[in-house]
């Protein structure tokens, strides 16, 4: 959720809210939270599009994981970040759904983890007039509906709004 992200988002108000209760929450529980931040041609490392929206920044200590690819298990360090931690399941946030948010929660599943994929926690961009890409409404929609029927072997994938998503048991930590 960097800002120049979030200036073109779908909802980006409301995720955004979702995402910082979900964040205070996790916080308080104890819970990692962990941030993937996207760095290319398009978010230069350093401007103020890449940096990540205040309402979520990093707290001191917390873990930032730059990455290059929509995945943010791809060439970084967030695998380690996570097992060093002992984290068996992550909760999923961030932007944009059809593609680093698709593409980092099959990776966690691949990686051996459980995911959450928070229902109201993940949006796309706001598309204009019809075109080759489902409205931004829909791709959610469609994503929330494809995880809630995602079938892993020997791993759980849930859908939750945030204010479902419990970071007593097990504390999952979010990622994206």
């Amino acid at each position: 959720m960097q800002n120049a992200l979030v200036a073109m988002a779908y909802r980006a108000s409301a995720t955004v809210e979702a995402i910082a209760a979900l964040q205070a929450r996790a916080r308080a529980a104890g819970a990692p939270v962990m941030f993937a931040q996207q760095g290319d041609d398009e978010l230069e490392p350093g401007t103020g599009g890449w940096r990540i929206v205040p309402e979520l920044a990093p707290a001191p200590g917390e873990t930032v994981v730059p990455k290059e690819a929509p995945d943010s298990f791809l060439d970084t360090e967030l695998d380690a970040a996570l097992r060093a931690r002992g984290v068996t399941e992550v909760v999923v946030t961030g932007f944009a759904t059809e593609i680093c948010v698709e593409s980092t929660a099959r990776q966690a599943l691949s990686r051996g983890y459980d995911v959450v994929l928070v229902a109201d926690g993940h949006t796309t961009s706001v598309r204009s007039g019809p075109g080759p890409y489902a409205a931004p409404e829909a791709s959610v929609a469609h994503h929330n509906e494809i995880y809630r029927n995602l079938r892993f072997p020997g791993r759980r994938v849930r859908v939750l709004a945030a204010a479902e998503v419990d970071f007593t048991g097990g504390a999952p930590a979010p990622a994206g």
